[in-house]
C-alpha cells in the first residue's frame, strides 16, 4: 500500500481482515508520522513481519488463520505468540486493536505476549501516544542491551589481558626468587645480619606475589570450568585440626586464640583437599588481617542436610549486611569504619565461592558491623558439581 510518511519514519505493521480498517489505520498513522504496511490474515502478518522487521505491530484478534492451526477468532493471539517466539521478531512491540473488550480477551492478549490492548473504535491520539511510548521503551531497551553487550566485551578483554599479564609474570618472578635465595645463601659472598633480614623480607614478599599470581590463574581456570577437582575422602575433624594448627602460632604471637568445635560422627566428604585448605586459609587469614586487635578464631563443623557445614567464626569488626553478597565478587573490597584497611586483592572470597560452586556446595556469611563474622561453607557428602572425578 502507499506510504505517506517520510522514508525513514518508523514502519508499523497493521493486520486486520477488513481492508477499510487497515486503510483507516494507514491514514491515521500517516498523519502521526509513521509508515505502514498492511496484512489481511495471520500468515501474511507473520511473513511481512519477518521480511520487513517493523518497529511495531498492530493486530486485530479475529482474522483468517490459514495454516496457523487455530480458530479464526484467536488468530491475532497466535500471530503474537509466534512473533514473540521468533528471535527475528521477538523484540517487536505488539498492540491489539480489536472490537473484543472482555476481560478474558485482555488476559489472553497478555498471555500471548502483547504489549498493549485498545478496543474499537479507538482514539487516534491515544493510539499515537501508546505507540510512541512503546517505541521509546524499545529504544531504551535496545540501548541498555547494547551497553551491556559492550560492557561484557570490555570485561572479556580485561580478563584476557589480565590472564596474559599474570601468566607472563610467573617466569621473571621465579628468577627473582631464585636470585634472592642465592643471595641469602651467600652464593655471591658473605651476607650481614641486616642484609639477611632484608633479603628474608624480600623473599617473603616475592612468595606472597607468586601466591597472588597462582590465585589469579586458578580463579580464571575455575571461572572457565577448566579445573578438574582432585577429590579424595576427607575426615573433617582431623583436616580442620591440621588447618588450625598451622595458624595457632601466628594467632598466639599476635595475642589471639584459636578453637576447634567439631560435632562427633560427621560423614566423610569428597573434596579437593588442596583447594579446600586454601579456602579455609583464606577465611582465617581474612579474620586475622582485618581485625583491629587480637582476634579469636573458631573452626567448627556440623552435619547439615545431606552434607557438612564448616564454619569459620571470628570476633573481629564484622561486615554490614549490605555487603554480604558484594564481598564474594571479584576485586571487591569493603571498608569498615574504624578499621585500617589491609592491602588486599579482593580475590580471596571470590576464589572461595568458585571452589564451593565447583564442589556443588555454597558459601555465605552471617555478620553485623562490630559483631564479628561467621563464614559458612557447605559441602555435600556425595560427589557433585563440576569436575567430579574421584
Amino acid at each position: 500500500m502507499s506510504v505517506a510518511a517520510r522514508a525513514d519514519a518508523p514502519l508499523i505493521l497493521v493486520a486486520d481482515d477488513v481492508p477499510a480498517n487497515v486503510e483507516l489505520l494507514h491514514d491515521q498513522l500517516g498523519t502521526l508520522g509513521f509508515r505502514t504496511i498492511g496484512a489481511f490474515d495471520g500468515p501474511q502478518a507473520l511473513a511481512l513481519a519477518a521480511e520487513h522487521r517493523p518497529a511495531l505491530a498492530i493486530l486485530d484478534v479475529a482474522m483468517p488463520a490459514g495454516e496457523l492451526g487455530c480458530e479464526d477468532r484467536a488468530t491475532g493471539f497466535e500471530v503474537c505468540r509466534r512473533l514473540k517466539r521468533d528471535p527475528r521478531t521477538a523484540r517487536i512491540p505488539v498492540v491489539f486493536v480489536t472490537a473484543l473488550n472482555d476481560t478474558t480477551d485482555r488476559v489472553k492478549a497478555i498471555e500471548a505476549g502483547g504489549d498493549d490492548f485498545l478496543t474499537k473504535p479507538h482514539n487516534r491520539m491515544v493510539l499515537g501516544a501508546r505507540i510512541r511510548a512503546l517505541l521509546a521503551l524499545r529504544t531504551a531497551t535496545d540501548e541498555l542491551e547494547g551497553s551491556y553487550r559492550k560492557l561484557r566485551e570490555l570485561e572479556k578483554v580485561r580478563d584476557d589481558l589480565m590472564k596474559m599479564i599474570v601468566h607472563d609474570l610467573k617466569t621473571p618472578l621465579a628468577a627473582v626468587q631464585a636470585t634472592l635465595e642465592m643471595l641469602g645463601d651467600g652464593d655471591f659472598g658473605p651476607v650481614t645480619a641486616t642484609q639477611a633480614e632484608a633479603l628474608g623480607g624480600a623473599q617473603a614478599r616475592a612468595a606472597d606475589l607468586l601466591a597472588l599470581i597462582e590465585d589469579l590463574l586458578e580463579l580464571a581456570r575455575l571461572e572457565e570450568a577448566h579445573v578438574q577437582l582432585e577429590r579424595t575422602p576427607i575426615e573433617v575433624a582431623p583436616f580442620l585440626a591440621q588447618v588450625l594448627t598451622e595458624w595457632e602460632h601466628r594467632l598466639q604471637q599476635e595475642g589471639g586464640r584459636a578453637y576447634l568445635d567439631v560435632a562427633p560422627g560427621l560423614p566423610v566428604v569428597h573434596a579437593d583437599p588442596a583447594l579446600l585448605r586454601r579456602v579455609l586459609n583464606n577465611l582465617v587469614q581474612n579474620a586475622v588481617v582485618h581485625a583491629r586487635r587480637a582476634v579469636t578464631v573458631t573452626l567448627a563443623a556440623r552435619a547439615d542436610q545431606g552434607g557438612v557445614r564448616i564454619s569459620v567464626t571470628d570476633d573481629g569488626p564484622g561486615i554490614a549486611p549490605a555487603y554480604h553478597e558484594l564481598i564474594f565478587r571479584k576485586f571487591e573490597r569493603v571498608r569498615v569504619a574504624g578499621v585500617s584497611t589491609a592491602r588486599s586483592s579482593g580475590l580471596g572470597l571470590s576464589f572461595c565461592k568458585l571452589v564451593a560452586d565447583a564442589h556443588g556446595g555454597r558459601i555465605w556469611v552471617q555478620s553485623a558491623e562490630g559483631a564479628g563474622a561467621t563464614f559458612h561453607l557447605y559441602l555435600p557428602v556425595g560427589i557433585a558439581g563440576r569436575g567430579a572425578s574421584a
